[in-house]
């Protein structure tokens, strides 16, 4: 490798910037979490404040903590693979490999276990199918790995504009005769949540060697482009930083103009678009977090606590927020506007930082993060 980096530290920045992106993973996935297919349910005429809270969602939320959790996940195997690249010479080296693996292994079992008992949701089973692909391209320097990773995000591309085009005559807003169905289903007993999810799982399963495979495995290859060229210690370079912002805005503008068209086709073609705005901007986040914590564990400790316990905060987010508007609250999925889950996502944000704060002053490792490392090195 052409690219000197330095794997015993552990990088504060990723800390925050993963810390960044488990908290803002909610403020999408709580419109999922009572309807898990359809999600929120629009009003036939929108409020303004509902239009307004989409549009900044196209330019800084959507997809974009997805991207950023990806290239964290690239990294974070190479930075693991690094760590254990110093024993390769002697002859028990063959398990640290076979380590890594079963960590992917047993990241796809949890995923399965979210996915199925808990939110259908679920994103562990894609990125533990798409590390398995990513990690054996752990030797290519940063620019081969960037070239791979394109080939992967456009063949990820072609199946998922041809998914996204097909026939959907079914009407989902406030109030239908579908979205009282779904709400009855959704809000049912958990045995009939339990089919529904089994159903959605069984989706997943097709489509995840098709699609997401592919791009997101594209995602943690510049995530590991981006470790081997020190991005994560030091930024961008300014020429990509110009770049990244350009797209940024030009293709969430693009996306926000075509999602709100009112034309079938255009507005599926949005989704193919915020695709590509969302990795854009994802690396201006990983810029601007870079440069304001500079890798001190003493900048954004918040942040940083919160990403050190990102696997364990993901999922009690699910079980928060489903227990929140199937069980306790269901008819607020009737009654609240995008404001109101905006409301709830940022009351559970704080709620999310102290409790991260206040586990870290009394455990080194979050529970599922424990329980993940212990499976790995009993199995390894």
């Amino acid at each position: 490798m052409d690219e000197h980096v330095t794997p015993i530290r552990r990088l504060a920045n990723l800390d925050a910037i993963r810390g960044v992106g488990v908290l803002g993973i909610f403020f999408l996935n709580i419109y999922f979490m009572g309807n898990s297919f359809f999600g929120y349910a629009q009003h036939a005429v929108q409020p303004i404040s509902d239009i307004t809270i989409e549009l900044l969602s196209n330019f800084f939320l959507e997809g974009r903590f997805f991207s950023l959790f990806a290239m964290l996940f690239g990294a974070g195997m190479l930075i693991q693979f690094q760590k254990y690249q110093s024993q390769l010479a002697q002859p028990s080296s063959h398990k640290y490999l076979k380590q890594q693996k079963w960590r992917l292994y047993w990241l796809i079992l949890f995923g399965i276990i979210h996915g199925v008992f808990i939110f259908p949701g679920d994103i562990l089973l894609s990125y533990g199918v798409s590390g398995l692909l990513a990690f054996k391209y752990r030797y290519l320097d940063a620019d081969a790995l960037i070239r791979q990773a394109k080939w992967f995000i456009f063949m990820s591309l072609i199946p998922i504009t041809l998914i996204s085009l097909s026939p959907d005559d079914q009407v989902y807003l406030r109030d239908s005769t579908l979205f009282m169905e779904q709400l009855s289903a959704w809000t049912g007993s958990y045995s009939e949540q339990l089919i529904m999810h089994l159903t959605m799982f069984g989706y997943m399963i097709l489509v995840i060697p098709l699609t997401l495979m592919w791009f997101i495995a594209g995602l943690m290859l510049i995530g590991m482009a981006l470790y081997k060229r020190e991005v994560f210690s030091k930024g961008l370079d300014a020429n990509t930083l110009k770049q990244s912002l350009f797209w940024a805005l030009t293709l969430s503008l693009i996306d926000s103009v075509l999602s709100f068209s009112g034309n079938t086709i255009l507005v599926a073609l949005s989704d193919v678009v915020l695709l590509l705005s969302a990795l854009a901007c994802a690396l201006v986040y990983i810029h601007i977090i870079c440069l304001l914590c500079q890798n001190s564990s003493q900048r954004f400790t918040a942040l940083q606590n919160v990403g050190k316990l990102a696997f364990s905060l993901y999922i009690l987010q699910s079980i928060v927020g489903i227990i929140l508007l199937r069980y306790l609250a269901p008819e607020w999925q009737q009654q609240l506007d995008r404001t109101g889950y905006m409301s709830i996502a940022v009351f559970y944000t704080i709620v999310q930082l102290l409790l991260a704060h206040w586990y870290l002053r009394y455990f080194k490792q979050g529970p599922l993060e424990k329980l993940w490392r212990y499976l790995v090195l009993r199995r390894g």
